[in-house]
């Protein structure tokens, strides 16, 4: 039952932070003369592909294998900026999960990401906002494999069922649906309140924070 969640599987970025991986690869894609849809969906692939993704090789096997599937140039450090730098974190997202702990609920991220999210923490303290920080590149398990939903369920010691999980990407979205997991997908911080309301009536907390 919705009044039932005891935790909450949030993703990062789209969720917590601005879209920094899509909208930096878009923008190296138009810089390099690229179809920066295509390009994104090369690199993409890639970053699963060579196993950065999920820790099974290091940043410099990642990057050189863009260069050479996509003929850029740049230097890793340069390349990396143009996504770090977008990943901006959103502070009425970290406000919701603040207020959801002091309600006891249990709040973690679940990210498919890299080293990358650890430098960011590093940076701006982001995991004390969480009970939990569940990243690919530590699992060396991702998203795109629906087992991991069950996975960090069970390590949380929760029922797949009393768990909400948060994503604005749709196909993570069905694989969790497809475990049993609760869902929202995030398309606007509107409509994640909105939708929030309704597996926590009694939270009013989130009204002052801005839509």
């Amino acid at each position: 039952m919705r009044n039932l969640i005891t935790t909450v599987l949030i993703d990062f970025g789209g969720v917590l932070a601005e879209e920094g991986f899509l909208e930096g690869l878009r923008t190296l894609g138009q810089k390099n003369g690229l179809d920066p849809d295509e390009f994104f969906k090369t690199v993409d692939s890639l970053i699963y592909e060579t196993g950065y993704l999920t820790g099974k090789a290091d940043e410099a096997v990642f990057w050189n294998a863009v260069r050479k599937r996509t003929g850029i140039g740049g230097t890793d450090r340069d390349l990396r900026a143009e996504i770090l730098g977008r990943f901006v974190l959103r502070p009425d997202m970290l406000a919701l999960m603040d207020s959801l702990r002091g309600m006891g609920v249990v709040v973690a991220m679940l990210s498919d990401q890299t080293n990358w999210l650890e430098e960011i923490d590093s940076s701006t303290s982001l995991f004390s906002h969480f009970d939990r920080v569940f990243n690919s590149y530590r699992m060396q398990k991702s998203k795109r494999d629906a087992s991991v939903f069950g996975y960090v369920c069970a390590l949380l010691d929760v029922e797949p069922q009393k768990t909400l999980f948060v994503d604005d990407n749709i196909n993570h979205i069905t694989r969790a649906r497809g475990q049993g997991l609760r869902t929202i997908h995030f398309v606007s911080m509107e409509d994640y309140k909105n939708q929030l309301k309704n597996y926590f009536p009694g939270m009013t907390s989130f009204e002052t924070i801005p839509g």
